[in-house]
C-alpha cells in the first residue's frame, strides 16, 4: 500500500516518475523491446560486486542508456542518475541471498537491491514491464492511465471521508461549547482524521510516481487536505494530559500505528490516546483547553493563545471571561480583547445553530 512505502522507496519512485530524464531511458528500453539491469548508485559497495565491463562516466542521458541496454550487462549509474559510471557489467551478489523471483534478471535485481539497499531496476523484454527493487520491497511500475485511475478512486474516497471530517468536526464545536464533550466524541474525530490522512498517504504515493502527469491530482489532494493535520493536532492538544507525560507527536504516531481493524474500533483508539489517566469509559465527560477554537479568530498569535489558555485552562472558563479579564493576559491587550470576546461568541452561535439547524 502506498501509505506503507519506505522513504527509500518513495524516493526511487520519484526518480522514475514520469517527466524524469532516467523514466524516459526505461520507456525507450521498453519501445525498442529490450531488457536492462540498473543499479543507481556507484559507491564502492556496488562496484565490489561488479565483474568486467568498462567505465563510461558519461553525462545521463535516455539516448545513450537505451543505446547501452542493447549489450547483456548491467548499466551502473551515479547516485543521483545524473551519470552513467559503467555499463556491460556482470554483477556478482551473494547467491546465497533468498530472492523470490525467477528470472535471472530479476533474481539478480533483488539480491543486489537486498545486499546493497541500492535502488535496481530491471526492465523485462519478455513481459514488457519494469520493477524497481529498493532492499526488500518490490515495486511493479504500472501504465500510467492504469495508476491515474487509482489515484482518481483515492480522491474520490479523500473527498467523502474529508466531508464526514467536517461533519463531526463541526458537531465537536457545539460539543465544546455546551460542555457535553465525552471520550466517545474525541475518539470519532481522530479516528476520522486518522483515516482521511491514510488515504491522502496514498493518493501521495500515486502523486509522486505520476511525476509531471500528476499536476491536477496534486493540486485536488493539497485542496482536500487543507487544515486537517492542523486540526487533528490541535484537537489532540485540547485533550491530552496536564501533567506533560503525553504530546501531541506520540498520540499522532500511535494512530499511525494502528492496524486498520484497531482504528476502525472506538476502544482501541481511546486505549492508545491517553487522553486522561483511566478513561476508558467512552462516555466520560472532558473538557477541552481551547486552542483549536481560539486559532479559528483572526490575527491571533499562537503565543498569544497560549498565554490564554494557561490563564483559564479550560474552555468552558474562557467562554466566561470578560473582556476586562481577557484584557488582563500577557499580549491581549483592549483591543484584541474585544475582538476574542466576539470572536467565540460568533463561534459559539454558528456551531450550535448548525448543529441544531
Amino acid at each position: 500500500m502506498a501509505a506503507r512505502r519506505s522513504a527509500e522507496l518513495s524516493r526511487a519512485i520519484a526518480a522514475v516518475a514520469p517527466g524524469q530524464p532516467l523514466r524516459e531511458g526505461l520507456n525507450r528500453i521498453l519501445l525498442a523491446g529490450m531488457g536492462a539491469l540498473i543499479v543507481v548508485g556507484d559507491d564502492p559497495e556496488v562496484l565490489s560486486i561488479c565483474s568486467g565491463g568498462f567505465l563510461l562516466d558519461a553525462a545521463f542521458s535516455p539516448q545513450r542508456l537505451s543505446e547501452l541496454a542493447k549489450m547483456d550487462g548491467a548499466v551502473i549509474l551515479a547516485g543521483d542518475a545524473s551519470r552513467i559510471a559503467r555499463a556491460n557489467v556482470h554483477l556478482v551478489p551473494d547467491p546465497d541471498l533468498p530472492t523470490s523471483e525467477t528470472g535471472t534478471r530479476h533474481r539478480t535485481a533483488e539480491r543486489v537491491a537486498r545486499l546493497l539497499d541500492v535502488p535496481v531496476i530491471s526492465v523485462s523484454e519478455r513481459m514488457a514491464s519494469i520493477a524497481l527493487f529498493v532492499g526488500d520491497q518490490k515495486y511493479p511500475l504500472e501504465p500510467i492511465p492504469r495508476v491515474l485511475n487509482r489515484a482518481d478512486q483515492a480522491l474520490q474516497a479523500l473527498e467523502r471521508y474529508r466531508t464526514r471530517l467536517d461533519v463531526v468536526t463541526g458537531s465537536l464545536s457545539a460539543l465544546e461549547i455546551e460542555d457535553l464533550v465525552t471520550v466517545r466524541d474525541i475518539a470519532s474525530v481522530l479516528q476520522r482524521a486518522e483515516m482521511v490522512v491514510r488515504i491522502a498517504a496514498e493518493a501521495e504515493g500515486y502523486v509522486a510516481e505520476l511525476g509531471v502527469d500528476g499536476r491536477m491530482v496534486r493540486l485536488q489532494l493539497v485542496e482536500l487536505m487543507g487544515g486537517v493535520r492542523d486540526e487533528r493536532a490541535r484537537i489532540i492538544r485540547d485533550y491530552l494530559p496536564a501533567d506533560g507525560s503525553w504530546t501531541v507527536d506520540d498520540a499522532i504516531s500511535v494512530l499511525a500505528s494502528l492496524e486498520t481493524d484497531q482504528l476502525l474500533d472506538l476502544g482501541s483508539v481511546v486505549s492508545v490516546l491517553h487522553l486522561e489517566a483511566g478513561y476508558d469509559d467512552l462516555d466520560v465527560h472532558l473538557q477541552p483547553r481551547g486552542f483549536r477554537l481560539l486559532s479559528r479568530i483572526p490575527r491571533l498569535p499562537e503565543q498569544v493563545i497560549e498565554h490564554i489558555v494557561d490563564r483559564f485552562g479550560s474552555l468552558h472558563k474562557l467562554l466566561r471571561a470578560s473582556v476586562a479579564d481577557l484584557d488582563e493576559v500577557e499580549g491581549v491587550g483592549a483591543a484584541r480583547a474585544r475582538a476574542i470576546k466576539d470572536g467565540l461568541s460568533r463561534l459559539a452561535e454558528t456551531s450550535i445553530l448548525d448543529r441544531y439547524a
